[in-house]
Formats: structure tokens, C-alpha cells, sequence
């Protein structure tokens, strides 16, 4: 007898593509199953942490220079999340299921909106 279905925001499967330096992330969904590519750098640069996110409103601080970074490591936490290490040493955001599927469903408004920060105060990706 079959188990009871995943909760929709908890992948039932999660390869690191180390080569194509992503994180995809497969979701069971009516009528199938749909995957999901969160690069490297998209994942770094939306850390949940305090250092990227700040403590509250306002306090985020704008990522720059992160299109070559890689996942070095990827941990499970618990039941609940996923925590990888990026090779510039940042691993302190703790990625849980309900987050990461926000970011596979807002993807592209959340890449324009970084691209379009970045432009704003004339950094770089690089």
C-alpha cells in the first residue's frame, strides 16, 4: 500500500549538479512531477541568514560577486531544511522545505529584482 503523498513544499528529490552548479529540486504536483534548477549563486545570494537578510526589514545586505560560487557541501537539518556550504565560506543560512519552494516558484520576479538591486548601486555579479 502506498504511503500518504508528500506535503507540497518538501521535494521528493534533491540532486546537487555539481557540473551545471545547481540545486534542483523535484515536486510531486497535480499531474506530475515538476523540477525545479535553483543556481548556485541565486540560492547564495537569497540565504535565509542574518548576514544576507539582516535582522528585520531593511537590514538586508546586497550580495556582490557571487556568480562563480559553488556548493562545497549540502546537509540535511533535521526533517525541515537544508544547509549548504558555499565555497566563499558562507553556511549559515538554514534553507527550509516551505523557503526553497518559495524561491522555485518566485525564481525569475526574485533573479529580476537582484539584477535590477545590483544595478541600482552599480555592482556586479562578478
Amino acid at each position: 500500500m502506498p504511503g500518504p503523498e508528500p506535503a507540497p513544499q518538501i521535494p521528493t528529490d534533491i540532486t546537487l549538479d555539481r557540473k551545471a552548479r545547481v540545486l534542483a529540486l523535484t515536486y510531486a504536483e497535480p499531474g506530475g512531477e515538476r523540477r525545479y534548477d535553483l543556481s548556485f549563486e541565486f540560492l547564495r545570494v537569497h540565504s535565509p541568514s542574518a548576514e544576507v537578510r539582516g535582522h528585520g526589514r531593511g537590514q538586508e545586505t546586497l550580495q556582490v560577486g557571487k556568480r562563480g560560487v559553488d556548493i562545497v557541501a549540502l546537509e540535511p537539518v533535521g526533517m525541515y531544511a537544508l544547509q549548504p556550504t558555499f565555497s566563499d565560506g558562507h553556511n549559515s543560512g538554514i534553507f527550509a522545505w516551505p523557503y526553497l519552494r518559495e524561491l522555485c516558484e518566485q525564481h525569475d520576479a526574485l533573479w529580476r529584482d537582484y539584477l535590477a538591486r545590483l544595478e541600482q548601486a552599480g555592482a556586479s555579479r562578478d
